[in-house]
């Protein structure tokens, strides 16, 4: 799935700036933010059925997918590769964790603060959201005085493009429109206060003050029901103000296996319904992923438990994986092999001897076969289980490894080094499959 690939697409050579970001996540264990293609090939068996439906989405359509794969498969890499193309698209992005207190999913007001929060695009990191509505704003600007209307004439015209483009949002959710106009009017007032907190409701957020919502001519807070005609009344923003869309994940879905009954049932009924308005054509311009484990999805307390939702998320999965179909509803991740664990690791290695000071002494010393030695070594330390090896082994390679060996002249890793995983630089998951050795020192020429 991962094989060198040391400079971009192009043949250029890798900006100091991208290799750094992915090197500083590489050491704290973290999935890169960007510059996820330096790490990616062997997607390309993904990669013509994904263009063509992100070229669908910018182009208004909707599409929904759902991601398969064990912990360690590679999803939050899969998805993140999938949002920088979306976002080489004039998509607008979003990541969002499922959690049962932070972002319970069958509370959609929740779920729809978190995509404010996390909004992104090309331009502005996260929270997008005042930079996306003061860009709609100046949009509808520039579209009245292009249609005529004077500097006197300005605010009125702005008004009916305003009402006009959210004619279909108001029907559902006419309090979007009403907030929007309450925000503008107070920063024609100079008053930024009231502005940023008229913004923060529009935003999802809870408890905004009284008075900003009294000024704004809304009430209340936004519910379950409302979320999904903000995120339309969202979109439309979007698209208005040059982005061709929105790109959103719900990561970590399978949590919902561990929330009460009858909040996994309602949960699941929620993603029931978001299936079914993407679908239905209602979100133009939105690409919505789930991701989440086979148990998830096979299992009796995942979707299973909800007979709509398995009859639209149905997919087989009983050929060989060679085969199967990247235009399906889902998606199946293979995960790491030795042979793929250690390829990425030679990939790492070349990117982080291209920007390094001594770069020939990092490939002989961190040479191909020590790679494959850590690598085995960290397997073995997680119970033998290759697949949810990968963020351990990288974090261990950059940090542990390549580091030392950039910064220090005399510093051989089959000398100076020896492997030691400890519980608490462990997640749960890899915890639960370490073996005894877990707590002791591994040495790589015993491997």
């Amino acid at each position: 799935m991962i094989a060198p690939r040391p400079t971009t697409a192009t043949g250029t050579s890798v900006s100091a700036g991208r290799r750094r970001t992915v090197l500083d996540a590489l050491r704290r264990g973290a999935v890169p933010e960007s510059g996820l293609d330096l790490l990616a090939t062997g997607l390309d068996r993904y990669e013509a059925a994904l263009n063509s439906e992100l070229d669908a989405v910018a182009s208004g359509a909707s599409v929904f997918k759902a991601v398969r794969g064990e912990y360690g498969s590679g999803k939050t890499f899969f998805t993140r590769w999938l949002g920088e193309r979306a976002k080489r698209r004039g998509l607008a992005v979003a990541e969002i964790q499922v959690s049962e207190t932070e972002t319970p999913l069958h509370r959609l007001e929740t779920v729809y603060r978190r995509l404010t929060e996390r909004l992104a695009t090309a331009s502005f990191p996260p929270s997008a959201l005042r930079p996306v509505v003061d860009a709609w704003f100046y949009a509808l600007e520039e579209d009245s005085l292009a249609a005529g209307a004077s500097e006197d004439e300005l605010p009125a015209e702005v008004e009916k493009l305003l009402t006009a483009r959210l004619a279909e949002v108001s029907r559902h959710a006419p309090s979007f429109a009403t907030a929007l106009r309450g925000y503008r009017a107070a920063l024609a007032a100079g008053d930024e206060t009231t502005a940023a907190a008229v913004l923060a409701w529009l935003g999802g957020q809870p408890h905004v003050a009284a008075a900003a919502r009294r000024s704004a001519g809304v009430r209340g807070e936004l519910d379950h029901f409302g979320a999904l005609g903000f995120l339309q009344g969202l979109l439309t923003v979007l698209r208005d103000s040059g982005h061709r869309g929105l790109f959103v994940v719900l990561d970590e879905v399978e949590t919902l296996q561990r929330v009460r009954s009858d909040a996994r049932d309602k949960a699941l009924n929620a993603l029931r319904q978001l299936i079914d308005e993407v679908h239905s054509g209602r979100f133009p311009g939105l690409y919505l992923v789930i991701t989440g484990t086979p148990a998830f999805y096979d299992g009796p307390q995942g979707v299973q438990r909800l007979a709509p939702l398995a009859q639209r998320l149905a997919t087989d999965f009983t050929t060989d994986p060679r085969f199967d179909n990247p235009r399906a509803v889902q998606l199946r991740l293979p995960g790491f092999t030795q042979e793929s664990l250690i390829g990425l690791g030679a990939t790492i290695r070349d990117l982080y001897a291209e920007g390094a000071g001594a770069p020939d002494r990092i490939k002989a010393l961190v040479d191909d076969a020590y790679v494959a030695d850590l690598a085995r070594a960290v397997g073995g330390a997680l119970g033998g289980k290759t697949g949810v090896a990968p963020r351990l082994f990288l974090k261990k390679l950059v940090g542990d490894v390549l580091d030392r060996v950039d910064q220090f002249d005399d510093f051989d890793p089959r000398l100076h080094y020896r492997l030691t995983v400890t519980s608490s630089e462990l997640t749960d998951v890899e915890r639960n499959l370490a073996t005894a050795v877990t707590a002791g020192d591994i040495d790589l020429d015993d491997v």
